[in-house]
């Protein structure tokens, strides 16, 4: 079962006794801060817990399924996140 934002706002505004606007405000500007300097190439690491990063993926050659044409795939970027060994470690005793 999955977790949305609207859960996650509650559990934590439970967690800290703040309120639920408080808490969508900080996540907000959370994401505004992984977007503005992940979108520049930097990386951003909550140490133990997690890093997230930009890669860049090559062009290159590939098929249309439909077809077996050979397509030119364009160079781009790609997310990749990492899990910290906190985070492993808290997952692992499951």
């Amino acid at each position: 079962m999955a977790m949305n934002r609207s859960e996650l706002v509650a559990a934590v505004a439970a967690k800290t006794e703040n309120s639920q606007v408080a808490v969508n405000g900080v996540l907000d500007a959370l994401f505004d801060v992984f977007v503005e300097n992940i979108s520049q190439g930097e990386k951003v690491s909550i140490p133990g817990w997690l890093a997230v990063e930009r890669t860049d993926r090559a062009a290159r050659t590939g098929r249309n399924p439909q077809t077996g044409e050979a397509i030119e795939i364009p160079a781009g970027h790609s997310v990749k996140l990492t899990a910290g060994s906190k985070l492993k470690a808290a997952v692992a005793k499951k």
